[in-house]
This record gives C-alpha cells, structure tokens and sequence, in this order.
C-alpha cells in the first residue's frame, strides 16, 4: 500500500516540476533552480515533522518521498550544469555552487520550520 502514496506524490510532484520548469529561461534555468530550492526546503519541513512524530509515515512518504522526490530534480540540474559548462564555465560553476548552497540552507530552514509547526 505504501507504493500507491509513492506513486500519487511523484505524480502530482511531477506535474508540479513540469508547470513551473519553464519559468524565466533565460541563460540558465531560474525554474531547475526554483524548483529544487523550494523542494529542499518542504523536505526539510518533512523530515523534522516525521522525526518529531507529527506526521505519520504514509503521509512522509507522499509529501516526502513521492512529491518531493517528483518535484525536484537532480537529473535535469546535471544535464544543465553540463550544458552551461560547454558554453560558459563561470556561469555553470556558479549555478552549481548556488544551487548546492542555497539548496542545503533551504533545507536547514525547512527543517526549523518543521520543528516549530
């Protein structure tokens, strides 16, 4: 039973991610980017609210698992990164680097977040 939350989240995640991945292309993706900063930042959310027993594991697993895990996106960063770099490498690197900090402080608010709701 738990597959089907999986599977409803990472759909709906999905359909998310592919509505606002066109957001603002310019010469990088803002929308890779925006996706993947506020899906840390909810997963955060997640993961204090699962740990502190304020949400039980079928809903972790479709808001977590399932939704995040649909919304955000490693593979397309990757596949960005690697473009930018053919192209402009102080951007990709950039990109990279905003990316991986701004996603991990995104995180850390959200697991603050979490605790507190």
């Amino acid at each position: 039973m738990n597959i089907l939350f999986v599977a409803a989240g990472g759909a709906i995640g999905a359909v998310f991610r592919y509505l606002l991945s066109g957001w603002n292309e310019s010469f990088f993706s803002f929308g890779t980017l925006f996706i993947n900063i506020i899906g840390s930042f909810v997963l955060g959310m997640i993961t204090a609210r699962f740990m502190s027993k304020k949400m039980n594991k079928k809903d972790s697993l479709f808001y977590g698992t399932g939704l995040c895990g649909g919304f955000t996106t490693m593979s397309t960063f990757s596949k960005e990164a690697v473009e930018l770099w053919q192209t402009n490498l102080l951007l990709s690197v950039s990109y990279v680097i905003i990316t991986v900090v701004v996603g991990i402080l995104a995180s850390l608010v959200g697991l603050k977040v979490g605790r507190r709701a």
